[in-house]
């Protein structure tokens, strides 16, 4: 084991909490015809996955340091963008056309510990995409359960109608902005109120930088002038797109996604493939018999891609791990036993309509301290209780 100080610790919360590193962009687009909802992934790595998950499955949260732990049957099938395995998704969209995005937030502070159910960050996007079917319900099931972790995220989340909300929990407290209060659907790395005050005294032509109260103004921008475009099909997608690309961090911005909520499309392009692909959420079969579908996020293949999803193999979540947290230097060293179990846990859930009492996993000392469904959490408790 290694020992580390607790200096070393805060060099290891400096890293997960640059600016750059997790500064993602997000907005809605809405006018007379057209809902869509535009990501810019921004991180050091591209690695990722396509998950279609089914709905029927009968799930539960990995934290397994709370005695109270979220339990949940998924209502919904869904599309994911997954970097650190199956059922951590960093955004996604189900088949109610909801779709749910993440972005770092610094300010964030969770709920103290109450009699909530307990969930993780990332499990939160997928148990709400599994169970809600309007902006509303995202947020009425938002106060049902309490996340716990170390990372500091918040969600913008957008529904076929075109009703956004963000998710912010500030103080300790769920905060939201919705309807009248959100006169422009776009988030970035601020609070919505902080960067609402930026952009009211701040020139969208004159904020050119790539820090995320400049990317928000640009994109804010762009997003109050779509409501007054009359555009078709694809000149809507490719303004979501060119105004992704405006707020694009040169080298950070892994992933560009854009959700056609109305089509109950997906399109998206990487990195390192340019070539703007699509999802088809009508292609495929929810129904939690048929087996989960994946694809690798950066295929060569072009256009609809939906045909070339493949059944879910371990294999396949198992090297994206790897890949991921081997490319994350904070889950560099992460052991190969955790990594082994990380990607076999959600293999456990069931096509049933009852939760099963999950059996005790064994554990070995070096893995001890692990939070299932947390892979940045987990590197404070390893660094904490190593010796």
């Amino acid at each position: 084991m290694f020992r580390y100080s607790i200096s070393c610790l805060y060099v290891f919360a400096l890293l997960v909490s640059v600016p750059s590193a997790f500064g993602c962009t997000t907005f809605c687009l809405k006018n007379n015809g057209e809902v869509l909802f535009g990501k810019n992934y921004d991180w050091s790595i591209g690695d990722g996955m396509i998950f279609v998950n089914k709905r029927g499955m009968s799930k539960i949260s990995g934290l397994e340091d709370e005695k109270n732990v979220a339990k949940w049957v998924s209502k919904y099938g869904s599309i994911t963008f997954n970097q650190y395995g199956w059922e951590a998704p960093s955004g996604g969209m189900n088949e109610m056309g909801v779709a749910i995005e993440l972005m770092w937030l610094d300010d964030t502070k969770y709920p103290k510990p109450d009699d909530r159910p307990a969930i993780d960050v990332l499990e939160w996007i997928q148990y709400q995409l599994d169970t809600s079917a309007s902006t509303a319900e995202v947020i009425r099931n938002a106060e049902l359960v309490r996340i716990v972790s170390e990372v500091n995220l918040h969600y913008m989340v957008n529904d076929r109608n075109g009703n956004a909300a963000t998710i912010e929990f500030l103080d300790g407290k769920l905060a939201t902005h919705t309807g009248m209060e959100l006169p422009v659907a776009t988030l970035t790395n601020d609070t919505y109120a902080r960067s609402m005050r930026y952009a009211a005294t701040n020139d969208p032509l004159t904020t050119r930088s790539a820090n995320s109260l400049d990317r928000f103004v640009r994109a804010s921008a762009r997003t109050k002038q779509f409501s007054s475009r009359v555009l078709s099909e694809q000149e809507a997608v490719d303004y979501a797109f060119d105004t992704l690309a405006n707020a694009a961090q040169p080298g950070y911005t892994q992933w560009s996604i854009v959700y056609d909520q109305r089509r109950l499309k997906v399109h998206f392009r990487t990195k390192d493939q340019l070539a703007i692909k699509t999802v088809d959420a009508h292609f495929f079969d929810y129904g939690c018999v048929a087996p989960v579908l994946t694809l690798d996020l950066n295929t060569t293949e072009t256009g609809d891609v939906s045909p070339l999803f493949r059944p879910y193999a371990r294999t396949a979540n198992r090297n994206l791990i790897e890949r991921s947290f081997g490319g994350t230097e904070f889950l560099a060293k992460v052991p190969a036993g955790v990594k082994d179990r990380y990607a076999e846990f959600p293999e456990r859930f069931t096509c049933s309509s009852v939760v099963p009492l999950r059996d005790k996993m064994q554990t070995r000392a070096e893995n001890a301290a692990f939070d299932w469904r947390d892979p940045s959490a987990y590197i404070f408790k390893y660094l904490a209780t190593s010796r």
